[in-house]
């Protein structure tokens, strides 16, 4: 029985030419479509640019993650530096300004396969350019490239808070005691060193109510050390309460009814026969004025004056007599702040 429905199945040589070329066609788009984003999307230059973007966008996160930024002990100690150094300026809400206006102006590839990416861009009002060395490491995927920095990008500060431990950066307020122990703690000024994301823009200060720092900016780059000092003062308010305590130690002194009061910076001595007892009033206090000291905030000797009222009697001639004398001296200060709050205050009296 002879079946006219079965067709022949095989492929003529013209077909199967033709998905030849089409499947040659497609293996070639997909290789330059990849080619493409390797060159674009996952190329050297791009790898740059998005971590600048990340921290122009304070997505520090992001930053901090790319591969080679972050230091491993080794590496932290041939920088020279702790291996338990603070990282926590590497957070948000830390940066005044980050890098705007990115533009990558060069991509060098090496004959072993690094890359030297130099990108110029404006960090506050400052036009900057910044060379990067970075180099391939395991593809996504098995086909996408991936970059990491040779060298971390981050950078040291060294903060020298003066005259006050406490410094803010941005919205943050850190302590440059945080990792020292024993005497190192008592130190009239610290300083500590922090890992910074770079290039950025910081604004270093401090304010309370007993002092306060000028703001200090400073612009950081990559995988350079840099210093600023926080240079805290004492403000009105501080010299008010060591004016307090300066006219109430002078009262309890002008108190005594002696001639010569205990512990303080002025006296009497009188030949003559003291009649009853004296009585002593500040006619002047020494007015308050605090400068920062090598462990201290100072008040230099300053000159006040007292007066003495005290009735006598000569020894020459009996004659009884009122005596009025105003009685200069001078005084000097110490001034600390206690961990609780207080002042401190150390006199210092002098001729």
């Amino acid at each position: 029985m002879t079946g006219s429905g079965v067709r022949n199945s095989r492929l003529s040589p013209l077909s199967i030419a033709g998905w030849a070329a089409l499947a040659m066609l497609l293996g070639t788009a997909f290789v330059a479509a990849l080619g493409g984003l390797n060159q674009t999307t996952y190329g050297a230059a791009n790898f740059v640019e998005r971590y600048l973007s990340a921290i122009a966008d304070d997505d520090l996160a992001t930053a901090i993650t790319t591969p080679g930024v972050a230091l491993d002990d080794d590496e932290l100690t041939a920088m020279g530096v702790p291996t338990d150094i603070s990282t926590a300026m590497l957070r948000s809400d830390v940066i005044d300004a980050g890098p705007e206006d990115v533009r990558i102006v060069d991509d060098v590839k090496h004959e072993d396969g690094t890359h030297t990416v130099t990108a110029s861009y404006r960090l506050d009002t400052a036009i900057l350019q910044t060379s990067f060395e970075i180099r391939a490491i395991d593809p996504l995927y098995g086909l996408l490239n991936r970059w990491e920095f040779i060298e971390s990008p981050l950078a040291v500060v060294d903060v020298t808070a003066a005259h006050n431990p406490l410094f803010t950066v941005g919205d943050l307020t850190l302590d440059t005691r945080a990792t020292k122990s024993g005497d190192e703690l008592a130190a009239f000024t610290q300083t500590a060193p922090y890992l910074a994301i770079a290039p950025a823009a910081y604004e270093f200060g401090f304010s309370d109510t007993l002092v306060a720092a000028v703001p200090v900016p400073l612009a950081t780059e990559p995988g350079v050390r840099a210093a600023v000092t926080v240079d805290a003062q004492p403000t009105a308010d501080f010299v008010k309460r060591v004016q307090t305590q300066v006219d109430s130690y002078l009262d309890g002194c002008a108190a005594q009814t002696v001639l010569q009061p205990s512990g303080c910076p002025f006296g009497i001595e009188i030949d003559d026969r003291v009649l009853g007892d004296p009585v002593w009033s500040i006619v002047t206090y020494p007015p308050v004025t605090l400068t920062a000291g090598e462990t201290a905030f100072e008040m230099p000797a300053t000159d006040g004056m007292a007066h003495i009222s005290v009735e006598v009697q000569s020894l020459f001639d009996g004659d009884k007599s009122q005596l009025e004398e105003d009685r200069p001296f001078r005084l000097a200060l110490s001034a600390t702040i206690r961990p609780d709050g207080s002042i401190a205050i150390q006199l210092q009296q002098t001729s």
